[in-house]
C-alpha cells in the first residue's frame, strides 16, 4: 500500500458525526448511522507511501479507546516506518534485489512492530515531520543503496547496514529506546503493554478462490515483503466478519484498491455502479456521486478475476470505523482516511458494501470480532 497525496494539514480535528449525513454538498444521498466507533483526529501522510502505518496506528488507537485507555492518544506512525525500513532492506538484499522495497507496506508491518519493538506516542517521535511528510529523496537514496548491495558480486561489506541507518537517521532521526510520557518513563515495549495492546489479538482476512477456503496462505501482493499469511474465507464469511466486527464495537484496518472510477475521496464515496463507467455518459458519472445508484452484485468469480487481472491491487490502507445505510436501506462502511480533512467529510468517506466486497485485498480485525462459527472453522481461539 503506497498511495500518497499532497499534504494539506497534519493534525486536524474530526467533525462530530451526525445521525443523518451525506457525502458532499448538494448530494441526495442520505446516510443514517447504524453503528459508529470512536477514533482520534484525522492525520495526513503527505507525500509518502506510508498509508499502512497511518491506518494501522489509527486502528490501534481505536483498539485502545475501545478498552477505555489512552485518552488523547496519538501514536507515532513514523516510529513504525523507521523500524520497518531496516527489515525491508535486509530482506531485499537477501533476495538479491529481487524483492519489493520502498515506502509501501501492510498491516503485518504494524503488528510486527508492536510485537518486536513496541510503539511510541507522536509527541515523542515524529520522524522529523517539519511542515509535512515527504520521503521521496530519502527513499531514492535508500533504494539506490540496497539495489547496489543486492546486486553485489562476491562478498558483501557488512558495513552497509550502518550506512543505511545513517541515511534513515539523517532524514528521520533515530527511534527512541526510552522516553517520558505523561509523567512516567517507558520503553516502547512497556508503553504498548500499558496500552493493553497484544500483537496476537489480530488476524488478517481475505477471500480468493485460488487458495482453499478456511486455510491460510501468503497473500501475493508486492508490499507483503515479509510474506505474512492471511486467513482465506468464502465471500459470505468475508462480509459477515466485517459487519459482525462493526456491530460489536470493533473497527477494521482496511486494505483496498482505490484506483477505481467509483472511488472519489473528494466526493466522499466509493461505489461500484451496475453500469460500467466506460458505458456511462458524463451526466451519469457525475450523478452517481449525487444520488443512490444500482450497484453490481459482487461474486467470488468477479472478485477473483479483478485480482488476477491486476484490476484490484493493494493500493491503500484505511480505517473503517462505522456503518451507515442510505434512504434505500443499502449499507456503507464509514471510512477514516489519511489524506487530511479537505473533503466534505473532513477526512472521512463512505464505501458501499459492494465496493468493499469487490476491491478489498485484505483487512485486519481483532480475532474476538469473528463470529464464533467462523473462528471455529479457522481454528482461531
Amino acid at each position: 500500500m503506497k498511495k500518497w497525496i499532497i499534504c494539506a494539514a497534519v493534525f486536524c480535528s474530526t467533525a462530530a458525526f451526525a445521525q443523518t449525513n451525506t457525502n458532499v454538498e448538494g448530494s441526495k444521498y442520505q446516510f443514517t448511522t447504524i453503528k459508529n466507533m470512536d477514533a482520534y483526529d484525522v492525520q495526513n501522510q503527505g507525500r509518502t507511501g506510508t498509508c499502512w502505518s497511518f491506518s494501522g496506528m489509527s486502528f490501534l488507537e481505536s483498539e485502545v479507546l475501545r478498552n477505555g485507555k489512552g485518552q488523547g492518544l496519538n501514536l507515532s506512525e513514523m516510529y513504525v516506518v523507521r523500524k520497518m525500513y531496516p527489515l525491508k532492506a535486509n530482506n531485499f538484499v537477501r533476495m538479491h534485489a529481487k524483492a519489493n522495497f520502498g515506502e509501501g507496506g501492510g498491516f503485518p508491518d504494524d503488528i510486527l512492530c508492536l510485537r518486536e519493538y513496541g510503539l511510541v506516542p507522536q509527541s515523542v517521535y515524529d520522524g522529523n515531520r517539519k511542515k509535512s511528510y515527504n520521503h521521496a529523496e530519502m527513499e531514492s537514496l535508500l533504494e539506490g543503496m540496497v539495489t547496489k548491495i543486492g546486486n553485489t558480486e562476491g562478498t558483501i561489506n557488512a558495513d552497509w547496514k550502518r550506512a543505511f541507518d545513517g541515511v534513515l537517521n539523517a532524514y528521520m532521526g533515530d527511534a527512541p529506546n526510552k522516553f517520558d510520557y505523561n509523567g512516567k518513563s517507558y520503553t516502547p515495549q512497556s508503553f504498548a503493554k500499558e496500552l493493553g495492546l497484544n500483537a496476537d489479538d489480530y488476524v488478517l482476512i481475505t477471500s480468493f478462490t485460488h487458495h482453499p477456503y478456511n486455510s491460510q496462505f501468503v497473500l501475493e501482493v508486492p508490499d507483503n515483503w515479509n510474506w505474512e499469511k492471511v486467513y482465506n474465507v468464502d465471500m459470505n464469511d468475508f462480509t459477515n466478519i466485517a459487519e459482525n466486527a462493526i456491530m460489536n464495537g470493533y473497527t477494521i484496518a482496511w486494505a483496498a484498491d482505490v484506483s477505481e472510477k467509483g472511488f472519489n475521496f473528494k466526493e466522499g464515496l466509493a461505489i461500484v455502479p451496475e453500469k460500467d463507467w466506460t458505458d456511462m455518459s458524463a451526466d451519469e458519472k457525475k450523478n452517481a456521486f449525487l444520488q443512490p445508484v444500482q450497484e453490481k452484485t459482487i461474486t467470488a468469480e468477479l472478485r477473483q478475476q479483478a485480482f488476477d487481472n491486476y484490476e484490484t491491487q493493494d493500493d491503500h490502507g484505511m480505517h473503517i470505523v462505522g456503518m451507515v445505510k442510505d434512504q434505500n436501506g443499502k449499507k456503507y462502511f464509514r471510512v477514516k482516511n489519511s489524506w487530511g480533512t479537505e473533503n466534505f467529510g473532513q477526512g472521512y468517506f463512505y464505501a458501499s458494501l459492494p465496493y468493499f466486497q469487490y476491491k478489498t485485498t485484505s483487512y485486519m480485525v481483532n480475532k474476538k470480532a469473528l463470529p464464533a462459527d467462523v473462528a471455529k472453522k479457522l481454528g482461531i481461539k
